[in-house]
């Protein structure tokens, strides 16, 4: 039996996925996190066999707190950028596409159960040749607002209308597959973009 531990964002996407894994005959769900950092004590007391883990909760509790348990890492292609924080010597990582086919992640944790290599071709692709979303406009707008300038502040030194600056953080926003602006600094400073 192939010990799984999911830590994933989102109850509906972690709820569906340990059902589909519960459906097989040779892996079993040993626990279900929603927080990165609690990824290493519960690593410790489970002793999961592969860490099925989203790429922001695992790049946030650090990959090398989780100790040698191999992880499968799933990860928005527009984040591609930041898999690097995942990838350490030594360790046995696969990465797949977050929007890949349940069974795509049921044949990764098996392959990575028998330390074989679990790679999306297309996303480490899209690792490689990360290009900005942003516009030129964009990318000035996001610069200053990531050193601390208010929407006026911004719109002054751009000779902007406020309305016009608040327009394109939605925009930016929306472009980094982030919920806030601060998420959006975050993204785009991770995905090299500023």
């Amino acid at each position: 039996m192939i010990r799984t531990l999911l830590a994933l964002d989102g109850a509906l996407v972690r709820g569906a996925l340990s059902l589909v894994i519960a459906a097989e005959e040779d892996i079993s769900v040993v626990a279900e996190l929603d927080r990165g950092d609690d990824l290493p004590p519960v690593v410790h007391a489970q002793r999961p066999d592969v860490a099925v883990v989203g790429l922001d909760l695992v790049a946030g509790a650090g990959a090398g707190a989780v100790g040698q348990c191999p992880l499968l890492v799933l990860a928005d292609r527009r984040r591609a950028g930041s898999l690097h924080r995942v990838l350490v010597p030594g360790r046995t990582v696969g990465i797949l596409g977050s929007d890949v086919a349940p069974q795509r992640v049921v044949d990764g944790i098996r392959r990575l159960a028998r330390r074989e290599s679990v790679v999306d071709a297309d996303l480490v692709l899209a690792a490689l040749t990360v290009d900005s979303p942003l516009s030129t406009r964009e990318t000035e707008i996001l610069d200053l607002t990531a050193a601390g300038a208010p929407v006026v502040e911004v719109a002054r030194a751009l000779g902007l209308a406020p309305g016009t600056v608040r327009n394109h953080l939605r925009r930016i926003t929306r472009k980094a597959g982030a919920r806030t602006r601060v998420e959006a600094v975050r993204v785009a400073r991770e995905a090299g973009w500023i």
